[in-house]
């Protein structure tokens, strides 16, 4: 694949303008956003920290990994885990095929489309090195952005168990770049216990 700035500026354009549609928002520096839009930018940020020269497909995937994300939620399948799974796996397939209608419309070949969308899925983590790289930003992002926000949601043993959990998704990578996180006293120290 050759790499088109202009065709990936539209791409990353198309991607930003569906998540702009979110109904549900977050207030940011003063400013009402799109929830689904912020956060794809926060994901776009973590990626330029980690792999500045990352390939266009992972900046595609990292970049419509929650694509429209709002239209699937959670409420709408059982509360328990297999309901979660469930969701989660329905999103995957969703935000992959809502990003290869996009990739299609601006030229993009079927070959880099199924790359993008399998990066989405998240097929063969933990040995593909771009699957893996995407989870780790969203690891990060939830760390960063909206672990805080989470803590108030649940008792401690709950966050302990979620900050394990995160931790087992990520790579040496995504470890190194969490231990860097300015986080609260208190969203720290239960971090800390989850990893001792």
């Amino acid at each position: 694949m050759t790499a088109d700035s202009s065709r990936l500026n539209r791409a990353i354009a198309r991607f930003d303008a569906a998540n702009a549609e979110d109904p549900h928002r977050e207030n940011f520096e003063g400013a009402d956003c799109p929830k689904e839009l912020l956060y794809a930018q926060r994901m776009t940020a973590w990626l330029e920290r980690l792999a500045p020269d990352a390939p266009e497909t992972l900046r595609l995937a990292v970049r419509c990994q929650h694509i429209r994300r709002w239209i699937l939620p959670r409420s709408e399948y059982p509360m328990n885990r297999e309901g979660y799974k469930l969701w989660r796996t329905t999103l995957y397939d969703f935000h992959a095929e809502t990003a290869g209608k996009i990739l299609r419309e601006e030229g993009y070949d079927e070959q880099t489309i199924q790359r993008v969308q399998a990066i989405v899925r998240k097929e063969r983590i933990k040995r593909d090195a771009e699957a893996q790289l995407l989870e780790d930003v969203a690891c990060l992002v939830f760390l960063e952005s909206y672990f805080v926000d989470f803590a108030t949601k649940h008792d401690e043993a709950k966050l302990i168990d979620i900050v394990r959990k995160t931790w087992m998704k990520m790579s040496d990578q995504g470890y190194a770049a969490a231990l860097t996180l300015k986080l609260p006293p208190n969203i720290s120290g239960i971090v800390q216990k989850a990893l001792a």
